[in-house]
């Protein structure tokens, strides 16, 4: 709904929550490195997926208890740009940067100290009057130890794992189209129209559907 058709109650209510969405990340920064896990998969809708066969918060507390205890000693997770957009009073969608910091064993007993370049895809539900993860769909443009810099493809290189790449760039067309374009310097580029209020992120996806979390 265009601002200009809000009501001043609509209008507040959608500061409010904006306001909560973005308290949502921060959360989810803070009790992921806490090893807070209540407090953690309570961020999310009671029937969370977490796989084909399996959803709610139980499954998701034991998947991350297995995970974070096998994976990493310690995190911290800085969360920067969030760009949030609704589909109506309940849903909404955006996008949060994250920068964050593993400490990480390796099988041979050494450990490293992995820094991480991110961003997440979210989609955000109200239910009955609290604002909750529907899901996160996180796309990685490098990890790598501290004092490897990664150049070049296929930049997450975790210990004892081949390098692959993190699908960073994948959710927007852009970044392929503008490295397959050759512009002509002696020609004034066009301006394309900007996006519609609230619709920014839908502009930038060349109105393609939400990204697909695949479930394994």
């Amino acid at each position: 709904m265009p601002h200009s058709d809000m009501t001043v109650d609509q209008r507040i209510d959608r500061l409010e929550s904006l306001d909560a969405i973005r308290q949502l990340a921060a959360k989810y920064s803070l009790s992921l490195d806490m090893r807070d896990l209540d407090a953690h998969v309570n961020l999310f809708a009671h029937d969370i997926r977490i796989s084909r066969e399996l959803s709610g918060r139980a499954h998701m507390k034991a998947w991350l208890d297995d995970t974070l205890r096998q994976q990493f000693t310690g995190t911290s997770h800085h969360i920067g740009n969030h760009i949030i957009e609704f589909d109506d009073a309940d849903h909404a969608h955006g996008i949060v940067y994250s920068k964050n910091e593993h400490e990480t064993p390796r099988k041979d007993g050494g450990i490293d100290w992995v820094i991480m370049q991110m961003i997440y895809w979210d989609n955000y539900e109200r239910i009955d009057g609290v604002w909750y993860f529907r899901r996160r769909l996180p796309c990685y443009w490098y990890a790598t130890d501290l004092n490897a810099p990664p150049v070049g493809g296929n930049k997450m290189r975790w210990p004892d794992r081949e390098a692959y790449d993190g699908a960073y760039h994948e959710l927007f067309p852009s970044w392929k189209a503008f490295w397959e374009q050759k512009p002509n310097r002696d020609i004034l580029p066009e301006v394309a129209k900007a996006a519609p209020i609230g619709q920014f992120l839908k502009t930038m996806r060349r109105n393609a559907k939400f990204p697909k979390i695949r479930v394994r």
